[in-house]
C-alpha cells in the first residue's frame, strides 16, 4: 500500500466517525481526464477532508513552509503535495500544477490563500484563474460547510463542473475566472446549509 492510499485509509476512518461528514455531489466529478477541484478554506483539516471525500486522487499546493521540516516535507510529497510560495507568482509551482493536469490527474485548490476563520468565504486569488484558463481541465467547486466540531456533522459539497468554454475563447483575466469560481463556490455553500 503506497503512503496516499494509508494516508487517505487512516483520515477515513479518524475523520468519517469524528465530524460525521456527509459528501454532496461526489458523482459532479468527473472520473477520468484533468480536473480542478475548487474549495473554501476554514481549516488546516481542508486538504484531507477533500482527499477523502473526492473519488479521485488528488494532488494539493502546500505552503512551502511546510516543507522546510524534512520529516513533514518528506511526507507532504509522497502524498501528492508540492510546495507554492505564499505572496508572490511562484513559477515552478505553475509548471507543477499545469504538468498535474496535462498528465490528467486532478488538482485541489483553495482560491483563498488562506483559511477563512469565521466561516465566510473570501475573495480568490488569480491562481485558480489562471489554471483554468491555461489546461482544458473540468472545474469542479466543493463548498465545505463547518464547522469543525466533534461529532457535529460536517457537509462537503461537489457542484458541477463550471464550463469555461467561454472563458477561454472570450481569453478572460484570470482574476474573472476566480470570481466566477468563487460565486459558485458562494452558491453551494448557501443552498447546502
Amino acid at each position: 500500500m503506497n503512503l496516499y492510499k494509508l494516508g487517505k485509509f487512516l483520515c477515513t476512518v479518524i475523520f468519517y466517525p469524528l465530524y460525521r461528514i456527509k459528501v454532496v455531489g461526489k458523482e459532479n466529478i468527473p472520473k477520468e481526464g484533468p480536473v480542478i477541484i475548487c474549495s473554501n478554506h476554514i481549516s488546516n483539516f481542508d486538504p484531507p477532508i477533500v482527499g477523502i471525500t473526492s473519488s479521485r486522487n488528488i494532488y494539493f499546493m502546500a505552503k512551502e513552509e511546510l516543507f522546510k521540516n524534512r520529516f513533514i516535507g518528506g511526507i507532504l510529497k509522497r502524498v501528492h503535495a508540492f510546495p507554492i510560495k505564499r505572496g508572490m507568482r511562484d513559477r515552478n509551482a505553475l509548471r507543477k500544477g499545469l504538468g498535474v493536469l496535462k498528465d490528467h490527474h486532478a488538482l485541489g485548490l483553495f482560491p483563498e490563500g488562506t483559511r477563512q476563520k469565521n466561516g465566510e468565504i473570501g475573495k480568490g486569488l488569480a491562481g485558480a484563474g489562471f489554471f483554468a484558463l491555461r489546461s482544458n481541465a473540468y472545474i469542479v467547486p466543493c463548498a465545505i460547510i463547518g464547522p469543525y466540531e466533534k461529532f457535529k456533522p460536517l457537509k462537503v459539497v461537489y457542484g458541477e463542473p463550471i464550463d469555461m468554454t467561454e472563458y477561454r475563447e472570450e481569453k478572460a483575466s484570470a482574476q474573472v475566472v476566480t470570481d466566477r469560481i468563487m460565486e459558485e463556490i458562494r452558491q453551494l455553500h448557501k443552498i447546502n446549509q
